[in-house]
């Protein structure tokens, strides 16, 4: 089962779902708003894509942070801003029973991926 992280009331979340349902991908959502989000997880992602592509530093959450708190640079730190600040994680990452991971809102890459798995379109 294709699992969605992110948050709910996030446009590209919105955005992702609608995707999703319209290309009949089964998937089931876990809102890091309301569930959170455990450190094993992330350091998983970390280091199967590297934390730099999960941290958002574009977003409004990143920008209301000190520089203090914006001064990252180990895999650890990364992982315990992301727990403390889940809006700070890109949305989408969706992950799949086989682990691989597609971050942000990238349909083409969706296709691709779909194709891949063999998931009907």
């Amino acid at each position: 089962m294709t699992t969605i992280y992110g948050i709910k009331n996030c446009d590209t979340m919105k955005k992702a779902f609608a995707w999703l349902d319209e290309h009949g991908v089964a998937y089931t959502f876990h809102d890091y708003k309301k569930a959170g989000i455990d450190s094993g997880k992330l350091h998983a992602w970390s280091k199967a894509i590297g934390w730099k592509s999960l941290v958002n530093t574009r977003g409004t959450t990143w920008r209301k942070l000190s520089p203090e708190q914006q001064a990252i640079e180990t895999q650890s730190a990364a992982v315990q801003l992301m727990q403390e600040f889940p809006s700070v994680i890109r949305r989408p990452v969706i992950e799949t029973d086989s682990g691989q991971l597609l971050v942000g809102l990238d349909t083409a890459l969706y296709t691709s991926f779909l194709t891949a798995t063999g998931t009907p379109e």
